[in-house]
């Protein structure tokens, strides 16, 4: 169930992620991903919806990450690297 959980979180961080690229873009073209990263570099990302659309993104990455901690407690050792390891686990880094 844990895994199922978060194989879901991680289709919805890919999702906002692109949402806030997308917008960014529409408020700056040509931004990158890596460029969003420093958002204050970039006047134009100073829209409210963009904030919060990078909020929305924010608390995504960090139910999956309060999440994976969680089940590296509740699920035994073997079954928790095997979720990760199989390519279907969430982004490391």
């Amino acid at each position: 169930m844990i895994r199922r959980v978060l194989l879901l979180l991680d289709q919805m961080e890919r999702a906002q992620a692109d949402k806030v690229v997308d917008l960014a873009r529409r408020l700056k073209p040509g931004l990158t991903a890596e460029d969003i990263r420093n958002p204050h570099d970039f006047p134009e990302l100073d829209d409210p919806d963009w904030h919060f659309e990078d909020g929305q993104l924010a608390g995504i990455q960090s139910v999956r990450f309060a999440i994976g901690a969680l089940s590296r407690e509740l699920v035994p050792d073997g079954e928790a690297s095997q979720s990760q390891d199989d390519g279907q686990g969430p982004p490391q880094g």
